[in-house]
């Protein structure tokens, strides 16, 4: 896949219908709700398609809708960068490298986010590594964008609502226009 805007709409396209693991949602509903979280948070045009895109590694892995029930950690974090990376700057590529280790981060600095995340959440981050120790919290959030990374992954696990209203993927071409290495003029 050459990475393009149209080559992305594509992607989601022809994949986005698959299930979103073993939440309610597909990827691309999925997708669409933790983009518009944080566009109504007011998050800039990087951290927007951030979110559009930081499961996009689900969808060209080919693993099967859920592989996390079979035991398998997909890696998904890391399987789009190589691509996304030609495209867009750190802004977009390290906060969806790093939103899988936010939830890590997150369940060992906030008490109560274990408790916030669903069954196929917990699965997926015992599959991950588990909760980071305090000395492991501390040398991840000292890593340029990953802030970034924990916003993300707050709005990724908000976004799992059936029937949710949402902008379609062609409102977001905007913010993945603006976030280009060398946007469109």
């Amino acid at each position: 896949m050459k990475p393009t805007i149209e080559s992305i709409i594509d992607l989601f396209t022809e994949k986005g219908s698959q299930s979103y693991g073993a939440e309610a949602v597909s990827q691309l509903e999925h997708a669409l709700q933790c983009a518009t979280l944080a566009e109504i948070s007011g998050q800039n045009h990087e951290l927007i398609t951030a979110c559009l895109l930081h499961d996009l590694g689900h969808l060209i892995h080919d693993l099967g809708d859920n592989p996390a029930s079979k035991g398998i950690d997909d890696q998904h974090e890391h399987q789009a960068i190589p691509l996304l990376r030609q495209i867009f700057s750190p802004a977009v590529t390290q906060p969806i490298r790093l939103h899988v280790v936010a939830k890590r981060y997150l369940c060992s600095v906030v008490p109560e986010y274990w408790e916030s995340l669903s069954a196929a959440s917990k699965r997926s981050l015992e599959l991950q590594g588990g909760i980071f120790s305090p000395e492991q919290a501390e040398k991840f959030i000292q890593q340029p964008y990953a802030q970034d990374a924990v916003q993300l992954r707050i709005y990724d696990d908000k976004a799992k609502i059936t029937n949710l209203p949402t902008p379609d993927l062609n409102h977001f071409t905007q913010f993945i226009t603006a976030s280009l290495i060398s946007p469109i003029k």
